[in-house]
């Protein structure tokens, strides 16, 4: 029986399987010389460029396939001929025929090729297609890149910046973002189909290199020519690929656009609507050009999810902006509209960087001249905290009303807060106000212009800047006390500090804007003429000042001034503590109330009020009395004495011979009330001046 060598039969296998790789395998193989010209490839290569066979056969490799950096293949298939390492997997992106031609990747590995006495035959390289994969991943690569840097800020405008920036040029070679109008300024988006002519602000565009031209600038609102391909993904809400073809009928609904789309030689149009709910909040359009491949369906399911993470990006900056402005119309409805200025004391507001909705600041006029100054921020953001400040500068008004010493009254404010905190504890518990605590630092002050000083006391860490005339800027040292609304008690302690004429106070709500204020050349010494300008201008000068990068939020500011009170308009004079001291009291008063010019009504009235006022202090008080008359906008009495009884407005029945006084004081006066202080206490009445009069009578 006869036997078959096997060295012959392993020669036909081997010489077998050499056949089938070049006939059947769907698997590319070349085979190249030691000069890197094509020798022979299988049936599988000409996928690589989409040419026959023939056309490889005897052509250098860096012409035979297309492959974009030839020079670079060279060099590597070199490398494997030099040194025998073999190369493994690396991605070549080449040409393929076609119309429009197609840029394709293919993964190679090359071997040497030797002969059995070691002399270097060539290189055989395999090919695969991976471009479909190669995409894959790309696709993934946006669409994770979308998701780190699309919606970092609550604004629509910079998350479509942000997209534009992410997506070219990895996944289009322009792209442009359009959001309808409305949607910018926080209202509800129009439910699809989107109505015709709907204003659309176009918020971003971003081009390749080569800086294709706009058909419209970025923030231009217009409303969408129809019908085009964009006015149809916002009528049905969905994605469509559109082939861009000189002669497409829609081009002529849209004449710029269409001259910008032939200018940038765009080839292939993505139209992907912004939508949430069923409704149209915008579109992006995405271009290729060039010899990018045209968008195909993994393309446009890809762009569903970019513009679903934007959509919902854009709605929650929507969502922002309208409670944002909601919060703000509420704080400026709570907020005063201009401040109370005295003769001896200028004050003006600041919103710098369009006020906190937590933030506030208040000027109330005290008597006697005085005037408090308050600025606060509450915790939180947006309505509840609008709400929230509403509530505490409310309480400080009121409290106010009462005279009392700023220590005093933050003790009362913080016990205020505290009380509305806790109501927070009994609201629903879906309600994410309920976790949310209440607390608010809080500087409250009073400038006295008959003593040149101003008293203030703090919760939390806000202090003011006192700007001196010699230019010198200090922050009053004030023991701060606790932030309102939380639950330590320590108390707060008031500080006194002298203001001399011309000197300029300024509150801020941001202790980092107060910090920077405080430097030595920053903008309050340096400003020109700060004692003499108009507040407003020195208010201006303080925003231009500030550098961007700061780092300050939002902050609400008083900017005051002192001014010297004019002695001729105020008058005091101790009293004995003796019944005779009555009608000395109505005799000085009438004589300086008629050097102001004051009506005589007024003076009469006025002398009956320091008439029952003087003989309560005689009768109730104690040594030492004194009477002060203060003429400013309004005419005010004070009868002080060393006493700390309590004076209580009586009604008393009609055959009672006493306890009329105080009635009858508070008839005739516009309002009065009582302040304590350490020597004692002061009544004082109001009374409003029918004439505005100088020393001299005149008006």
């Amino acid at each position: 029986m006869a036997h078959s060598d096997p060295g012959r039969r392993v020669d036909e296998t081997a010489a077998s399987m050499l056949e089938a790789l070049f006939t059947q395998s769907p698997i590319g193989l070349h085979l190249l010389d030691a000069d890197l010209r094509v020798v022979r490839v299988n049936t599988a290569t000409p996928a690589m460029r989409g040419v026959p066979l023939d056309e490889l056969k005897g052509r250098p490799v860096r012409d035979a396939y297309g492959i974009v950096e030839a020079g670079d293949m060279e060099v590597l298939l070199r490398e494997v001929l030099d040194t025998g390492v073999p190369l493994l997997r690396h991605i070549v992106r080449t040409r393929v025929r076609g119309d429009p031609p197609q840029e394709r990747q293919f993964e190679i590995s090359a071997l040497r090729l030797q002969s059995p006495r070691g002399s270097v035959l060539g290189v055989a390289v395999t090919s695969i297609d991976v471009t479909e994969r190669e995409r894959a991943r790309a696709r993934t690569r946006v669409l994770d890149a979308v998701r780190r840097h699309v919606g970092r800020t609550l604004d629509p405008v910079v998350t479509g910046e942000e997209l534009v920036a992410t997506v070219v040029p990895a996944f289009a070679d322009i792209a442009i973002v359009e959001v309808v109008d409305a949607v910018i300024r926080g209202d509800d988006p129009p439910s699809a189909p989107m109505p015709t002519g709907t204003p659309m602000m176009r918020t971003a565009f971003r081009g390749g290199p080569t800086r294709p031209p706009q058909a419209l600038p970025v923030d231009d609102v217009r409303r969408l020519s129809a019908p085009t391909p964009f006015t149809q993904a916002l009528a049905d809400l969905r994605p469509r690929v559109v082939p861009l073809h000189p002669v497409a009928p829609w081009l002529s609904a849209d004449s710029p656009g269409a001259e910008a789309i032939r200018s940038s030689g765009a080839h292939s149009l993505l139209v992907v609507p912004l939508a949430l709910r069923d409704a149209a909040l915008g579109v992006v359009s995405l271009y290729r050009t060039g010899n990018s491949p045209p968008f195909d369906e993994g393309d446009r399911e890809l762009s569903v999810e970019l513009a679903t993470h934007t959509a919902l990006c854009i709605d929650n900056a929507r969502r922002y902006t309208r409670e944002h402005t909601v919060a703000a119309t509420v704080q400026r409805q709570l907020l005063p509209r201009r401040p109370e200025t005295h003769a001896s004391l200028e004050t003006a507001y600041l919103s710098v960087t369009g006020a906190d909705p937590g933030a506030w600041y208040d000027t109330i006029a005290l008597s006697s001249a005085r005037t408090a100054l308050v600025v606060g921020k509450v915790s939180g953001r947006g309505l509840n905290a609008a709400a929230s400040m509403g509530q505490l500068r409310t309480a400080v008004r009121s409290l106010s009303a009462f005279d009392l010493a700023p220590e005093e009254l933050l003790a009362r404010l913080h016990h205020t807060a505290g009380q509305l905190a806790a109501e927070r504890a009994h609201l629903p518990l879906g309600d994410p106000l309920r976790r949310a605590a209440l607390t608010a630092d809080c500087v409250y002050a009073v400038h006295d212009p008959l003593t040149g000083t101003c008293t203030m006391a703090a919760a939390g860490q806000l202090a003011p800047l006192v700007v001196r005339p010699d230019r010198t800027v200090t922050v009053p040292a004030t023991a701060a006390g606790p932030r309102l609304g939380m639950t330590e008690g320590a108390p707060f302690a008031a500080v006194d500090i002298e203001v001399p004429d011309g000197s300029v106070l300024v509150f801020t709500s941001d202790p980092l804007l107060t910090a920077y204020l405080a430097e030595s050349s920053g903008p309050l010494p340096s400003a020109p003429d700060f004692r003499d300008r108009p507040l407003q201008d020195l208010c201006d000068a303080l925003v231009y000042a500030l550098p961007a990068d700061l780092g300050a939020g939002d902050a609400a500011v008083i900017v005051a001034r002192t001014r010297f009170f004019p002695p001729d308009r105020f008058a005091a004079w101790q009293l004995a503590s003796d019944p005779a001291a009555v009608s000395v009291a109505r005799r000085r008063t009438r004589e300086q109330l008629a050097a102001w010019g004051v009506d005589d009504e007024t003076i009469f009235n006025t002398q009956l009020i320091v008439s029952e006022l003087v003989t309560n202090a005689i009768r109730y008080g104690s040594p030492p009395l004194e009477l002060r008359l203060i003429h400013d906008r309004t005419l005010t009495c004070e009868v002080r004495d060393a006493g700390s009884a309590t004076p209580h407005l009586r009604h008393a029945g009609t055959v009672d011979e006493g306890g009329r006084g105080l009635f009858i004081s508070a008839q005739l006066a516009q309002t009065w009330g009582t302040r304590y202080t350490a020597p004692g206490k002061t009544i004082w009445t109001e009374q409003a001046l029918s004439r505005v009069t100088g020393p001299d009578g005149s008006l």
